[in-house]
């Protein structure tokens, strides 16, 4: 019997997550049996078990997989330098993050940010799940707080907020805009720059 390629393992081990991902974006992790997963990928019980032992390690996966390619996206866009000004910044994210996962679309619409707000749920259940957002937060964290004090480095931002608060209200902003978009139809990244861009620039009285 010839043997199977690592190459093809790690092919069908993708297939069995764009699918589940799909499903559990639609319908939430505990709405979604595995028979829903099976449907969607085309592979039989025994093919997809010989993955994951059940829907609990599939969860497991996918959380995984999605907090580490937010912190990816995250750390990237914090790497530049000079940072870009915020609204440029946090619009960039987003657009990146709406373009992870092409599967998970339906037309223009990214279903990336629903797959999210599920993510987010799950970790409330899970402790093991938990510490993994609490540690890739903190991971995106630092890489912001670096960005931040670039901006007051280079004039750009007043130095008298920590450069913490700050970091943690870009976060804020872009984990919102996220939640809008799942949950809304009328959402577009340049809606947030816009805003973003009016407040960073607001003149106020002394």
């Amino acid at each position: 019997m010839a043997r199977v390629s690592q190459e093809h393992l790690d092919a069908r081990r993708r297939q069995i997550l764009d699918g589940a991902a799909l499903c559990f974006a639609h319908n939430g992790f505990h709405a979604t049996s595995m028979q829903d997963v099976l449907k969607e990928v085309g592979l039989s019980a025994g093919a997809v078990y010989r993955y994951f032992r059940g829907k609990e390690e599939l969860i497991e996966a996918i959380v995984a997989e999605v907090l580490d390619d937010i912190r990816g996206v995250f750390e990237a866009a914090a790497e530049q330098s000079p940072p870009p000004p915020p609204h440029e910044l946090v619009g960039e994210v987003l657009g990146n993050v709406l373009e992870l996962k092409p599967g998970l679309t339906d037309g223009a619409k990214s279903f990336y940010p629903r797959l999210m707000i599920q993510v987010w749920t799950e970790t409330l259940r899970n402790d093991d799940l938990s510490s993994l957002i609490r540690e890739g937060y903190a991971g995106v964290r630092a890489a912001w707080v670096r960005v931040v004090e670039g901006y007051q480095k280079a004039g750009m931002m007043s130095s008298d907020v920590p450069a913490d608060h700050v970091a943690r209200t870009m976060i804020a902003l872009a984990q919102g805009f996220a939640a809008q978009y799942a949950l809304f139809d009328d959402v577009a990244v340049e809606m947030l720059q816009n805003g973003l861009r009016a407040l960073v620039s607001m003149d106020l009285p002394s």
